[in-house]
């Protein structure tokens, strides 16, 4: 087994900050609270941070690392259906289009949350109907993300949870793709 760095500690406080700070919003903090809002605000901060950090960060921290790809995801599928094990140093296909998808719906809960706050959207029911169905999207697409993980670490023999902990992966000697 051999033991790669792959998520630096941007990444990883980055990762666990933004998942605090979407439960609160999204479970725990009254939503008409002005700690709901600042809590936005943090989001807002760490996704500028992240954008940032996906141009000039480490390898695998950089959004080039891992754009997405229909036929990378598509081979993922196909190593899944057939048992065939590929081993990823970053992210895999599938977990790409992931990132990208809750980045992305991170960043339109954060727009639509602002845009409540201004007078031209301020009771606009389409912003505010939009912002909680954005919600109910990225949470259910953490929750995948969070069994695919589980799945893909099973599958894998790669405790994926404790790399995004620790920022290395463990893997066999010859399985990562560099």
């Amino acid at each position: 087994m051999v033991t790669k760095k792959v998520w630096d500690p941007l990444i990883r406080v980055f990762h666990w900050t933004l998942v605090g700070g979407f439960v609160l919003n999204a479970l725990i903090i009254d939503e008409d609270s002005k700690l709901h809002e600042q809590i936005g605000w943090v989001i807002v901060a760490l996704l500028s941070a992240r954008l940032v950090w996906g141009l000039i960060g480490s390898r695998h921290a950089r959004f080039s690392d891992f754009l997405p790809s229909f036929s990378g995801a598509i081979g993922q599928l196909r190593d899944m259906a057939t048992g065939r094990v590929r081993h990823h140093l970053g992210h895999s296909p599938l977990g790409a289009w992931m990132i990208w998808n809750l980045l992305v719906g991170i960043a339109a809960i954060s727009l639509t949350g602002w845009m409540m706050t201004t007078a031209t959207f301020w009771g606009v029911d389409w912003v505010e109907e939009l912002h909680e169905v954005l919600v109910v999207w990225v949470g259910l697409s953490a929750g995948v993300h969070v069994v695919a993980v589980i799945v893909e670490s099973c599958r894998t023999g790669v405790n994926l949870p404790r790399a995004m902990v620790t920022g290395s992966k463990v893997m066999p000697d010859d399985a990562f793709d560099g």
